[in-house]
């Protein structure tokens, strides 16, 4: 009983500790990537199925950790450190042309700016995702389940497939055309996009005096940083099918990601902004992505 107590007082400790909460976090993904590697090389199988059960494995590995301390946003960081760790592996050995290194420069740009955000925004081992909590309350005995179905695999299952165009790109050392390039800058911009409605967002939640962002990029979008997430992949997909227009069917990771924001992210974020006063008229007079102004309004 004692020895159970000290356990849970040294946990309690830990989780508080944002300097040693970030210890583990990395500690976790080492231990993740460590075993997909490990997976990856023990089957004997086509390269994207060897890396989808590796990432899968991996997905479990970090589950179990967020099991463990509690907290299903141990996950958080997988969607920005799976794509460059993933590419940084296939590139080892491989030798690059303009066009792999460009796909490696835009995706790892992409990763450090969202991996920076979530540094910046993870307070603890005791902060929780909101939406991770709401899905607790309101799932009761499923969310377990629904932890690692909805919370862990199915993100992962879309990133992967996001990023495994520009492995295939690498891996083939497919070679550069002016319609890649094109989509490749549509990327870079989707990723400083991101950066620049982040940035504007901890502003005016440091500043907070109005119940709604209404400047810059979100002064007619209600969700600028999630358009800059679903263009991201896509120039990405569209880049290497410029290049290899017979893999046209590896656009499936763009379409999953979008369909994973309209149906399920930006439904849950308006539906708890929905919750404050002049929600209908803020949503009346701003666009769900596109930051243009609404033709309607006078």
């Amino acid at each position: 009983m004692i020895r159970n107590n000290l356990c849970g007082e040294r946990m309690k400790s830990l989780k508080q500790n944002r300097a040693a909460s970030f210890v583990v976090v990395v500690l976790v993904y080492v231990i993740a990537a460590v075993v997909g590697v490990f997976v990856y090389q023990a089957f004997a199988v086509d390269w994207w199925l060897s890396l989808l059960i590796a990432d899968i494995v991996a997905t479990v590995v970090t589950f179990v950790f967020s099991v463990i301390f509690g907290n299903a946003s141990v996950y958080d960081p997988y969607w920005s450190v799976q794509p460059p760790v993933i590419l940084a592996a296939f590139a080892v050995g491989q030798k690059l042309n303009a066009f792999g290194v460009l796909l490696i420069v835009v995706v790892v740009f992409w990763a450090l700016r969202l991996t920076a955000n979530w540094a910046y925004t993870f307070a603890n081992l005791n902060h929780q995702d909101w939406r991770y909590t709401m899905l607790k309350e309101k799932t009761s005995v499923l969310y377990p389940a629904i932890n690692f179905v909805g919370i862990h695999m199915v993100p992962t299952l879309v990133v992967y497939g996001c990023v495994l165009p520009a492995v295939y790109a690498v891996k083939s050392s497919l070679a550069l055309n002016a319609g890649s390039v094109v989509f490749l800058c549509v990327s870079l911009g989707a990723a400083i996009m991101q950066g620049t409605a982040d940035i504007q967002m901890h502003k005016f939640r440091k500043n907070k005096n109005a119940p709604f962002i209404r400047n810059g990029l979100w002064k007619y979008s209600r969700h600028p940083n999630y358009l800059g997430e679903i263009l991201m992949w896509w120039g990405i997909a569209l880049s290497v099918i410029c290049a290899a227009p017979d893999v046209w069917y590896l656009a499936v990771g763009a379409i999953a990601n979008t369909v994973l924001f309209l149906a399920v992210s930006i439904p849950i974020a308006d539906a708890r902004q929905s919750r404050k006063d002049g929600f209908a008229e803020y949503k009346s007079e701003t666009r769900m992505l596109l930051p243009i102004k609404k033709f309607s309004e006078t």
